[in-house]
């Protein structure tokens, strides 16, 4: 009831690919995910980097009511998404009304902090597995998971341009995960098997550095 209430009050609804807001754009509010993934990136000399894939509960944009700076990466629907958006004085409202929400947030601005920290390690140290890990991880989070079928040959184009990483490294990468049983691989259609086992990778990878 209290959601029904908050959406009649905050809520706004974004059409698959459509653009909530784009990198250096100026603007006054953040957003709160009642249903639905949308994706987070940034270019990163000259090409686009997905940050993050977010999900319900999440929150971006956050920045903008905090000290009204341009946006710092793109923010995109993926799917049909429900959000809540508030400028600085319905946050504060929305709060001070529940102090369970703002302990929620700032655990996850701790995780979010954590999350960049690692992607910018990996793409200063250039460290493929962990880039590729990463991405591999956002592509799948895109689709829902291990509910997810992506297209093999055109995630290999993909990763390759974006990342700038060899087409050859990356199938070797892939099927090092299909031999791990961490995805699996069949008729030229990836699908994930083991969500937790992904995302050690791309922990892991940072550490043995």
């Amino acid at each position: 009831m209290a959601e029904n209430v908050l959406f009649d009050k905050y809520g706004t609804v974004y059409d698959s690919g459509k653009v909530i807001f784009n990198e250096n754009d100026t603007g006054d509010q953040m957003y709160i995910i009642q249903d639905g993934s949308v994706r987070i990136s940034k270019k990163i000399g000259g090409k686009e980097h997905i940050l993050a894939v977010l999900g319900k509960g999440d929150f971006f944009g956050e920045m903008a009511i905090v000290n009204q700076v341009s946006r710092t990466a793109t923010a995109t629907a993926v799917g049909t998404v429900r959000l809540l958006a508030f400028n600085r004085e319905g946050f504060i409202s929305m709060v001070e009304k529940n102090a369970r929400i703002a302990l929620n947030i700032i655990d996850k601005l701790c995780r979010r902090l954590q999350q960049a920290d690692l992607q910018i390690q990996h793409l200063v140290k250039k460290n493929e597995k962990g880039l590729l890990g990463l991405n591999i991880y956002y592509a799948f989070a895109e689709g829902g998971m291990e509910k997810a079928v992506l297209d093999y040959h055109k995630l290999v184009r993909d990763l390759s341009l974006n990342l700038e990483i060899p087409q050859d490294h990356i199938t070797e990468f892939i099927a090092a995960l299909a031999k791990d049983r961490v995805v699996a691989l069949e008729q030229s259609k990836l699908m994930l098997l083991d969500k937790e086992r992904i995302t050690a990778i791309s922990e892991e990878s940072v550490k043995k550095f």
